[in-house]
């Protein structure tokens, strides 16, 4: 070959792509390729609203790649089970292996006996509900219920306004009051803040409710830090208010709305000073909120998913987002809410499975170490883990590892790095990461859609999951469809099932905008997608199914034993557990002063955080910006970042919220012991109080 065609084989290129990992703002992409390598990872201004700059977390992707973690080969277990000891096998032998014991089980235990368990927040269309959803309902395997997160939200917003789709960043900048509730776009989300900051420019009021002070709580004119658990009741009192203060817009509900009065009986019981005392707020600053949403004119509610991870979540989700409603905030720039607009476009996994589910039994994800401890009738005798790690994000992590180390019990790990999880495998198998094969992705905090290209060309042995999945279907001799072959042919096939100007604009320019541009008016530009088209703020289906029925609040699970609300906010170093295997140090709780005197605990001394469920082992790091009689652990942590290998799910139960069936993570109750005085390396997650989440963006 000659120095030229070298060169333009080997040389230095750019290559557009996309970002899917679970975060809303789906970044478009510039990486640099030399030699067939990632040299680099930046960001593009393809996609306008995140215009060129990306998180730090995403920059360093090229260290999953290419770090020592990466899993390259298939691997067959050669130790104790959870031990992490391997041998190398081939993907033939792998792939008949796990066809044979798939057979085995159906034969004898019968199809149910095997579970597939999954959940693709970071994942793009191809990666997850295409082929593998095929192979295993034609298997007739059991059923997964991915609620882990997102679904109490879901379900509030799809009751109340069908989905409607959400106010988009940068009409922010039209807000003169915003509200942040149960986010923090500092760590998840960071495009948000320069519309959140311009509109503050422009003499918009901020409000923040959070039990942590976070960067944007310290630039707020408002913060509310409430008890985990009681945003419902916060909110209630916010709809009193509108309905005795002549807050509400009467013309509106009437025009545009069913239920208000229902709403309102619920609400009545809600006054500012008992909604306070509950939340542990001061009554007057929760008049001051009450005051501003009724005045304040166009106004904005960012509502996140940390007010759904408990109890009281989806009862939350549901008097924070029907707050607009009530206050007549819609249809002006600026105006409404901001929830999740996976829904924009319309699509459904369905017309591209084109398979029916099997009328099998359902697992709810949450309850994973349950059920391979106790489900029957059949038993779980395969589990199939891809696109997730639950030992590191699932709730009771000591009974989900007590299931995972059942010897009667054979687990297909499919995974990128070496996880948790996968250590606990009988087979383990190499997938691509997003670098390295096609998708398709979806934003929900915009209204786009992005395609995602190869950048390099898969790092050993690693393969897409759709190809794995129809090589398998092949071995069970069932039908996945033309469309299985590759992850090629799988996006052909994806993206003739799009809307026709969809799959224009994405194979055309690699990034379709959405309805109205992309920055939709909710009242003018979208509607409620309910069967009449009107906000249904007392969703009677929700009533029904609720244990106390909505907008009702269960009380606090703390006890004397375990007076401490434990959360687990997100951060600037992971997404979910993705990238956990990149964490240096040891990560610290973060504790309020007044909290660690009564226990004589000071920052670096080692705390044993426990309660009837199990106990983690980590320093102490004080914070004045988390509330008192709260601590917290980062989300996604995995086993080597805490000092006795259990992480904060460990202290989670099982028990599900109130609506959709979801996880309570931040029901957590603990206590917290000293164990010995020492000096430690302090994580990077937890410096000091004034920087511990920096929302800065990497440009």
């Amino acid at each position: 070959m000659s120095t030229a065609d070298d060169e333009l084989t080997w040389g230095r290129s750019t290559v557009d792509t996309v970002c899917p990992l679970d975060c809303p703002d789906t970044c478009s992409l510039e990486v640099a390729v030399e030699r067939g390598a990632i040299v680099s990872i930046g960001g593009s201004r393809k996609h306008a609203v995140t215009d060129g700059y990306i998180c730090g977390k995403v920059r360093r992707f090229g260290e999953r790649v290419y770090g020592d973690a990466r899993l390259t080969h298939p691997l067959v277990r050669r130790g104790r089970r959870g031990d992490g000891q391997f041998a190398r096998t081939t993907w033939d032998e792998a792939l008949a292996t796990i066809a044979g014991r798939m057979v085995e089980i159906r034969g004898t235990w019968g199809a149910e006996a095997v579970l597939p368990f999954s959940y693709g927040g970071s994942n793009g269309l191809l990666t997850q509900d295409t082929v593998d959803a095929r192979l295993f309902r034609q298997f007739g395997a059991t059923r997964l219920a991915r609620t882990v997160c997102a679904v109490p939200t879901s379900t509030a917003n799809q009751a109340l306004y069908g989905k409607m789709p959400s106010v988009t960043y940068p009409d922010y900048r039209h807000a003169r009051l915003i509200v942040v509730w149960g986010a923090n776009p500092s760590s998840s989300g960071i495009h948000l803040i320069p519309h959140i900051k311009a509109a503050q420019e422009a003499g918009a009021a901020l409000v923040v409710i959070d039990p942590r002070r976070t960067n944007l709580a310290r630039r707020a004119d408002l913060h509310l830090a409430l008890k985990p658990g009681t945003d419902v009741v916060v909110a209630l009192a916010v709809h009193r208010y509108l309905f005795e203060h002549g807050g509400a817009d009467e013309p509106f509900l009437a025009a545009h709305a069913e239920g208000a009065d229902r709403l309102r009986e619920r609400c009545a019981e809600w006054t500012l000073d008992r909604a306070a005392e509950v939340a542990g707020i001061d009554p007057e600053l929760l008049e001051n909120f009450a005051e501003m949403y009724a005045d304040i004119s166009p106004a904005i509610i960012r509502c996140g998913w940390g007010l759904e991870r408990n109890r009281n979540g989806g009862n939350a989700a549901l008097a924070v987002l029907a707050l607009p409603a009530v206050g007549g905030k819609f249809g002006v720039r600026g105006g409404g809410y901001s929830m999740s607009n996976t829904a924009a476009w319309n699509l459904s996994p369905e017309s591209w499975i084109a398979r029916a589910e099997p009328d099998t039994r359902v697992v709810n994800m949450n309850r994973l170490g349950r059920a391979l401890l106790e489900m029957r009738d059949p038993p779980i005798r395969m589990l199939f883990v891809y696109n997730c790690n639950p030992v590191a994000t699932m709730p009771n992590q000591n009974r989900v590892i007590e299931g995972l180390s059942r010897e009667d019990l054979f687990t297909v790990v499919f995974e990128q790095v070496m996880t948790d999880t996968a250590k606990f495998a009988d087979v383990i198998l190499p997938a691509t990461t997003f670098l390295e094969s096609y998708d398709v992705a979806q934003s929900y905090g915009s209204t786009n859609l992005q395609l995602a290209r190869p950048v390099i060309e898969p790092v050993g042995a690693a393969r897409p999951n759709v190809e794995v999945f129809a090589e398998l279907a092949e071995r069970l001799g069932l039908d996945v469809g033309a469309g299985g072959a590759s992850d090629v042919e799988a996006l052909l096939e994806l993206t003739a099932a799009l809307p026709e100007e969809a799959r224009g604009e994405l194979m055309d320019a690699g990034i379709a905008v959405g309805v109205a541009g992309g920055a939709p008016v909710q009242f003018v530009d979208v509607h409620p997608r309910t069967r009449n088209h009107k906000v249904r703020l007392f969703p009677e289906e929700l009533e029904r199914e609720s244990p106390e029925g909505i907008y009702r609040y269960r009380p606090d699970p703390a006890t004397r034993d375990h007076p401490l609300a434990l959360i687990s906010p997100s951060t600037g170093k992971t997404v979910n557990s993705t990238l956990g295997e990149l964490r240096a140090h040891v990560a610290s709780l973060q504790m309020h002063p007044d909290d660690a005197e009564p226990r004589g605990l000071a920052t670096g001394d080692t705390a044993r955080v426990f309660n009837a469920l199990g106990e983690v082992h980590c320093p102490v790091e004080l914070d004045a910006g988390i509330r008192r009689g709260t601590v917290g652990l980062p989300k996604g942590l995995w086993r080597m970042s805490t000092l006795n290998g259990a992480t904060a799910n460990a202290l989670v139960s099982d028990e599900l919220t109130d609506i959709g069936g979801g996880a309570v993570f931040n029901d957590a109750r603990v206590q917290v012991a000293r164990v010995l005085t020492a000096t430690l390396e302090r994580d990077e997650e937890a410096p000091a109080a004034a920087d511990h989440d920096r929302d800065t963006p990497v440009h």
